[in-house]
């Protein structure tokens, strides 16, 4: 595959540069969006919310393979021109020169960070306040500055990683060197105002109980098949979809139009100055893969460093990354049942590959007819909660194949607790592994040591990535209104990936009606950028590393590092060989030779 050389960093490049003040460097900034539910390190899956049915499961579980992305046509000018705007004729400097007030909340520093809500207009009084973390460099002496980062999502909370001691993702020396520093993005976890998509007679605590009431009085709320094939389904599924983006415009609509990536990009731009950092360092698992490819498009003499793992190719539009998240996802599950013995052991579900995949499949089937009973508990696993144990099962197969293998027997013995489990796990997780319902706080702390509500010593946020999930893909990527495009990808998806394809698909749905811009799918145009490093992992099920290998050629001076693996990224999750690639690149901006693997 083709590499590109490092280039070299010369002095007049990184030293007595003008910075403007508060502008991206790019004429026609691109907006787009990948989504992508994260692990970075063996986390737990993530929470399966019930609100919504059959599309609410995919969103939550598959919602990764659907990576799209866009550029602005000729409509898009006065928002690129309000972007290059010299600083002086705009406010966005007061925002810029804000100083961020650290504060201690247990063992970690917090803080919070102001930022328009709508950049074209910084100066209606309407903002977003966005909680800010970070874990201080254990070598200060030699420190070189913060390494920001972004868990995935879209929806990953950047405090809640940290929080559930996400630090410790990241390789030592890059702990010694730099400040870890996450951020709730726009809209997300604890960003006031945050999203709701909640009906306006639920509430978080009451979501799961009163969808099962529900589902018990009205069919339209009733489980959906994963492969809708009758009119009558199809039509309960575009009504689902509909009632989804109803409620997020009925609780959240003014801020729908400003949850987009690039948005969030600009934020982070805001944040590096209020950092007191030149240029960024940054680390992006997943969709943070697509935010920091937007930053580097919109800012890239004001970039030090990026790693993005586990990529996003924001040249695929919304169909094409279906298809190919739904082949990803079928190819995982065949790793799984091929390479079942080697990762667990006795403890497979069946003595072969083929015994496996066919228990899989006959699983399928039967929770399709009749779903499974779960111990002490009204709930049932259909087909669509079998799906999101198997497929949330793929992100870290070293801490839950065996997991799945167990439940699998289980199942075929008729009991479905240990799928129900994996797919909807008790506590209150996020798709970084965060518990958004717990705190990680010494019990005998102050209260002078917790002085923001952001700090992981005050109540925790509501879990809204599943909507975020949404809502970014949303706002950035345009969508066909005609439901019949989505049934014509769905039957080939289908075809080609059975229910992984389907499920992928029917995530889109929500998009239908809702506000975003005309976009389209584009190549990275991102001049002066200096070298990045993109990180690929072979057996990834989320972001296929095609896409890996598709942004790192498009970035001018890419490099690319291959991990031979199962499982979502690779940078803390994998091996030394890994972490001393990227800590090389992050601290000392060493290359990666043309080839690399690990």
């Amino acid at each position: 595959m083709q590499r590109f050389p490092w280039s070299s960093r010369n002095s007049d490049r990184r030293e007595g540069r003008a910075e403007p003040a508060d502008r991206p460097t790019s004429a026609s900034p691109p907006r787009s969006v990948g989504r992508t539910p994260d692990t970075p390190g063996a986390r737990a899956p993530r929470r399966i919310p019930r609100r919504r049915g059959a599309l609410a499961l995919a969103l939550a579980a598959l919602g990764a393979a659907q990576l799209v992305g866009c550029s602005p046509d000729s409509s898009g000018t006065r928002a690129s021109q309000a972007a290059t705007e010299p600083a002086h004729q705009t406010p966005l400097h007061t925002f810029y020169q804000q100083k961020l007030v650290w504060t201690r909340c247990g063992e970690l520093q917090c803080a919070t960070l102001t930022v328009p809500m709508d950049y074209a207009h910084p100066h209606n009084g309407k903002t977003f306040t966005l909680p800010v973390t970070k874990s201080v460099a254990t070598d200060p002496d030699r420190r070189i500055g913060s390494l920001v980062f972004n868990p995935g999502g879209p929806g990953g909370s950047g405090v809640a990683t940290l929080k559930s001691d996400g630090v410790t993702s990241f390789g030592k020396a890059a702990r010694a060197r730099f400040d870890i520093v996450g951020f709730d993005p726009r809209g997300v976890a604890g960003s006031k105002p945050a999203l709701d998509c909640t009906a306006r007679d639920d509430t978080a605590d009451q979501a799961d109980t009163a969808d099962q009431a529900g589902q018990n009085e009205s069919s339209a709320d009733a489980p959906q098949p994963l492969y809708p094939r009758t009119d009558a389904e199809r039509q309960a599924a575009l009504a689902d979809a509909d009632r989804t983006a109803t409620q997020c415009q009925a609780r959240s609509g003014e801020i729908l139009p400003h949850l987009g990536t690039l948005d969030a990009a600009r934020d982070m731009d805001v944040l590096r100055a209020a950092l007191g950092d030149d240029e960024l360092t940054y680390l992006g698992w997943s969709y943070g893969t697509y935010l920091g490819t937007i930053y580097a498009e919109q800012f890239p003499q004001r970039v030090r460093a990026l790693v993005l793992d586990g990529a996003v190719d924001p040249s695929q539009d919304w169909a094409q990354q279906a298809l190919s998240g739904g082949r990803a996802f079928r190819k995982a599950v065949d790793d799984y049942a091929d390479k079942c013995a080697q990762v667990v052991g006795d403890a497979c579900p069946a003595d072969t590959p083929d015994g496996i995949r066919t228990l899989i499949a006959d699983l399928f089937a039967e929770t399709a007819r009749t779903p499974l009973p779960v111990k002490d508990s009204s709930d049932r696993v259909d087909q669509t909660t079998f799906q999101s144990a198997v497929t949330a099962s793929m992100y870290t197969p070293e801490a839950q194949w065996k997991s799945l293998s167990e439940a699998l027997s289980a199942a075929r013995e008729g009991d479905g607790t240990e799928l129900a489990a994996i797919a909807n796990p008790s506590a209150d997780r996020q798709d970084d592994g965060g518990t958004s319902g717990a705190t990680d706080a010494p019990s005998g702390a102050a209260a002078s040591d917790a002085p923001t509500d952001h700090s992981p010593a005050a109540t925790s946020p509501r879990d809204n990535s599943s909507d975020i999930l949404a809502a970014v893909n949303c706002v950035d990527t345009p969508h066909p209104k005609d439901p019949q495009a989505y049934w014509d990808v769905l039957d080939r998806a289908h075809r080609e990936s059975g229910v992984y394809g389907a499920s992928n698909v029917l995530t889109e749905l929500t998009c239908r009606n809702w506000p975003s811009g005309p976009l389209k799918p584009h190549r990275v145009k991102a001049d002066d950028l200096p070298p990045v490093l993109v990180v690929g992992t072979t057996g990834d099920a989320a972001t296929p590393y095609e896409n890996a290998r598709s942004l790192a050629a498009q970035l001018p001076g890419g490099m690319l590092l291959t991990y031979e693996g199962l499982g979502h990224t690779a940078y803390g999750r994998s091996n030394r060989c890994v972490t001393d690639a990227v800590d090389g690149y992050l601290v000392d901006l060493k290359p990666v030779r043309p080839g690399a693997t690990c």
